[in-house]
């Protein structure tokens, strides 16, 4: 009787760290975002109308970024000075974005295999007709190891890549792309520089029209 007792026990046992193990398994892919979550966080915000609207986008700053952009959008990533990356990041901070916890192998520019998903769901979103003839800016972000002119050419390297995947196989235009590096200047977890969290992506809809309500 004791062994047929210890024998069910080792096999609730065994059942419970498999559960286990596939929870985990579940937890580590949640971090794949789907199409239409990329959508709703890029889209135009709709433009308010009545006395309770708020204040409109100046039509001379429109310019100015417009302007701005079209120096930029069809330069190389690693052509951008510094002043230019702290321009687009802090144009992009008033825009619609999403940081996209897309995955690089270590020290490399190559997508993992765990986040393809998502670079497939961001094609998918970006070539859909309600975001038709935005700019977007594609940065790249690594974690904290490392130097940080090593960083600097790395994140660059995975905007590029993104990009890349992006024309090729989602046909969109490589003009209404603008890729940027921020290196290890930018991290998501400043806590813990290492954390693979840090290694993101991060894209902005740079276009200054709304959406109609």
């Amino acid at each position: 009787m004791t062994r047929f007792v210890n024998f069910f026990g080792l096999k609730a046992i065994a059942l419970s760290a498999a559960l286990s193990m596939t929870a985990g398994l579940a937890l580590a892919g949640d971090n794949n975002v789907s199409t239409g979550q990329i959508l709703d966080a890029l889209k135009p915000k709709p433009a308010t109308r009545g006395l309770s609207a708020g204040p409109q986008a100046d039509p001379t700053v429109q310019a100015k970024e417009s302007t701005f952009l079209n120096t930029v959008r069809n330069r190389s990533t690693r052509s951008l000075s510094t002043g230019e990356r702290d321009q687009i990041a802090e144009l992009a901070a008033t825009k619609p974005n999403i940081d996209l916890e897309i995955q690089f192998d270590y020290n490399s520019a190559n997508i993992a295999k765990t986040s393809v998903s998502s670079v497939q769901a961001l094609g998918k979103a970006l070539s859909d007709p309600s975001l038709k003839g935005s700019t977007f800016v594609v940065a790249g972000h690594t974690d904290a190891v490392g130097g940080e002119e090593y960083n600097q050419g790395l994140s660059e390297r995975r905007a590029d890549t993104i990009k890349k995947y992006l024309v090729q196989n989602y046909g969109l235009t490589g003009t209404d792309l603008v890729t940027v590096g921020y290196g290890k200047t930018k991290l998501k977890d400043t806590a813990n520089g290492t954390d693979p969290i840090n290694r993101r992506v991060q894209v902005v809809n740079m276009d200054t029209k709304s959406a109609s309500k």
